[in-house]
């Protein structure tokens, strides 16, 4: 008699750590195995992944899984794959690469990103996909490609994402999910490529690179004997193609549940701000910025701002400590003070310090798209110390957030939190706060292996709906409702009209600093 399969494994490729990870049917984590990313950074601001390495890596991340769960290949009753967003994995001939994939990393298209927003088209462009131009993305990378670099389409068949050229191999299929495209060749609407957003960039003529689109809740495929043999796994268990990985990630952390939308952040070295809610209360922002990306469930979708940079502005702050002590023959290190942010925060007295949290070489991206931005504190005096300059800083990260949510419409009514960060219990009261809501922390380790293992469960039958799924995988994960102070959440909306105006003011003098 054949084993029972009670087990899915999630594939998450992420641009550091290829990760898979075994969850029972039923949500619960059992295992996971990890293997390093690589990738190559030029001087032209070229960020490029070797095809081949990245499925080999894959395979090494599933086989190092059957290391540590007994009988894998038995008990697998699907997989399910995700993976970092935007980026052009091109495929040619026979299924081979075509050369290696641009990241989303990849600045070489700025140029061209350039041109094209200022088009007449963009509005147009804007108004389908409700996402922002930037260099990440495939549809400006191929603009970029057909302008500059034509040689690099020529032996090219499709245009795939890093997952798609996962599924690829896993499967044999060439597809692409409603979520890329969507927001890069598409209409959020419809989940479908458009063809005038195809026009704004330059690609008509491009659309047979272009894969078919497939929703994974619904169509899955079988792993080939080829990919069976190379990742120890059964041929013919079935194959999910989940969406990218920052819906998988907030599908898993809880941005939607109990049939509810709600509001997900995940503040680590960058911030990303989700929000799910039905196609018709999409709110675009005048300065044609941010993301709406589909979920994998009817007629909702998130739309999301991203900083570029969140904690590692409080790395920043924390080190000119580390530094500073040294210089005294004080050796401590960055976990250590990172561990006393809490406790400075308690010790710094509430004041009317602002920080703006631009720390980053490549300046900002959510709500607002400026490379020149550069952070700064506002309002010091002779009386602040330390501990008052970590409150600045850790309410600069909560104006921040708040000023991403602003940008999509009404802020939410609950945030769920993710991430290393999710630990300080100041940044949590202080991003309360700053959105005058309840904060829920998500336990989730492995969010999203655990978004794309969701859709794996409902295509197989394992669930009837995602909601369905959701109260299974996601609710009991969510930690209590904290909810802000009254009169904290009062101070902070006083600062963050001042933040705003800050803000807005201070643009000219970057222009200014940047000059050489």
């Amino acid at each position: 008699m054949a084993e029972a399969t009670d087990l899915i494994i999630g594939i998450d490729a992420g641009t550091s750590v290829m990760k898979a990870v075994a969850f029972t049917l039923s949500g619960r984590q059992i295992a996971t195995a990890s293997v390093r990313n690589t990738y190559q950074s030029g001087e032209d601001g070229s960020v490029t992944q070797s095809l081949d390495q990245t499925w080999l890596d894959c395979t090494r991340a599933l086989r190092g899984l059957a290391e540590k769960v007994e009988r894998l290949a038995d008990r697998t009753a699907a997989i399910a794959v995700t993976a970092q967003g935007d980026g052009t994995w091109l495929v040619g001939a026979g299924n081979r690469p075509a050369g290696d994939a641009w990241l989303w990393l990849d600045a070489r298209a700025a140029p061209t990103v350039e041109r094209l927003a200022a088009s007449d088209g963009d509005r147009a462009r804007f108004a389908a996909t409700g996402t922002g131009l930037n260099t990440c993305q495939q549809g400006t990378q191929l603009a970029h490609m057909d302008r500059y670099f034509p040689e690099l389409l020529a032996g090219a068949e499709t245009a795939m994402h890093c997952k798609d050229w996962l599924y690829l191999n896993l499967t044999g299929i060439r597809a692409t999910d409603p979520s890329e495209v969507s927001f890069t060749f598409g209409n959020f609407r419809t989940r479908d490529y458009d063809t005038d957003v195809l026009a704004a960039l330059g690609l008509s003529h491009r659309r047979n690179l272009l894969p078919e689109v497939i929703e994974g809740t619904e169509t899955v495929h079988p792993l080939t004997a080829e990919a069976a043999a190379a990742s120890g796994l059964k041929a013919g268990t079935p194959v999910c193609l989940g969406y990218v990985d920052m819906c998988m990630t907030a599908l898993g952390a809880g941005v939607r549940s109990e049939g509810r939308n709600a509001a997900c952040s995940a503040i680590g070295s960058t911030g990303v701000h989700l929000l799910a809610k039905p196609v018709s209360e999409v709110v675009l922002n005048t300065e044609r910025t941010g993301y709406v990306i589909a979920l994998p469930i009817p007629g909702i979708v998130t739309q999301v701002q991203t900083n570029m940079g969140a904690t590692i502005n409080l790395d920043w702050l924390l080190q000119l400590g580390v530094d500073l002590l040294g210089e005294f023959g004080v050796t401590v290190g960055l976990n250590d003070m990172i561990g006393r942010v809490d406790q400075w925060f308690a010790m710094s007295k509430p004041g009317n310090i602002l920080y703006h949290p631009y720390i980053s070489e490549a300046g900002e991206r959510g709500p607002f798209v400026n490379a020149r931005a550069r952070a700064n504190f506002t309002g010091l005096a002779s009386r602040h110390r330390y501990p008052d300059l970590v409150r600045a800083v850790v309410e600069g990260l909560g104006m921040a957030t708040r000023d991403c949510y602003a940008a999509m419409g009404a802020l939410p009514s609950e945030l769920r939190v993710s991430g290393g960060a999710a630990r300080s219990a100041s940044l949590r009261a202080t991003l309360g706060a700053a959105l005058g809501a309840p904060v829920r922390v998500s336990t989730r380790e492995e969010a999203g292996a655990a978004g794309a293992s969701m859709m794996a469960a409902v295509a197989i039958g394992a669930y009837r709906t995602m909601d369905d799924c959701i109260a299974d995988w996601v609710t009991p994960e969510l930690g209590a409702a904290e909810r802000p102070k009254p009169e904290d959440t009062e101070r902070m909306t006083r600062l963050f009209a001042a933040y705003s105006d800050v803000r807005r003011g201070i643009a000219p003098a970057w222009d200014i600093l940047a000059a050489r």
